[in-house]
């Protein structure tokens, strides 16, 4: 554990719809490799309320109403990871999302961090988690939350003591508007349609690997983990 947490690895990008797992896989790799996790959403944040250029830049575009274009984005995940804590490797979370990112990611990477990788590769580890769609279904629309307190449970993963009362004050539970099936099949689309180019370009490039999402959450972190660590011994 000790040398996984010292050694340098590649960047780690993890793919998958909402509801596979990337949050909690996610943790469990920052965790074991003492590595950040890096969040697109966490960054532009940041920028927005340091005011930076790029930040003052976004926030004019936000308030429109409108998507943050890449040449905002791109540079403030140059930024990010530039800094000391990402040296041995960092997990990016909500980027690249379209190809183009994945391409502008690579070329970065690349002219950036080459020289100064110890003759590692530094180009990312994509893991993608493959989840059968009825199992999304049965994921996202299990979601129960308690009006009082607030708190989430699952009525198929983490189901409250008693039927639909919260374990805490007995509050009836609620199925929120973003966990409606109509709304999660149109998130489930919209996610297709955006990322699946990301998954594409790095599938063309021979560097995506898939983990079974279906399976419990200790097994899909074990394969992770074997991906990552096979990974390091074949490029370091």
């Amino acid at each position: 554990m000790a040398d996984e947490s010292s050694r340098m690895i590649e960047p780690v990008i993890l793919l998958g719809p909402p509801g596979a797992g990337k949050g909690t896989q996610a943790k469990r790799i920052a965790q074991r490799y003492n590595i950040p996790q890096i969040s697109t959403g966490d960054i532009l944040r940041q920028n927005v309320k340091a005011g930076t250029p790029l930040g003052r830049a976004a926030k004019e575009v936000m308030e429109r109403g409108q998507l943050v274009p890449d040449e905002l984005v791109c540079p403030m995940v140059a930024d990010r990871i530039r800094d000391v804590d990402c040296q041995r490797g960092f997990i990016l979370d909500g980027f690249p999302r379209t190809a183009a990112q994945a391409g502008w990611l690579d070329a970065y990477l690349e002219n950036e961090f080459f020289d100064n990788s110890h003759g590692c590769n530094r180009l990312p580890i994509v893991i993608r988690l493959e989840v059968d769609y009825n199992e999304l279904l049965r994921r996202l629309t299990g979601r129960r939350s308690c009006p009082t307190c607030g708190r989430i449970y699952n009525v198929h993963l983490q189901p409250p003591k008693v039927d639909e009362c919260c374990d805490i004050d007995g509050s009836k539970l609620v199925i929120r508007d973003d966990d409606r099936e109509e709304v999660i099949l149109e998130r489930l689309r919209e996610f297709d349609s955006q990322t699946r180019p990301v998954a594409e370009y790095y599938q063309a490039k021979g560097r995506l690997k898939t983990v079974n999402g279906d399976l419990p959450p200790d097994e899909v972190t074990g394969q992770i983990f074997w991906i990552i660590d096979n990974h390091g011994d074949n490029h370091g």
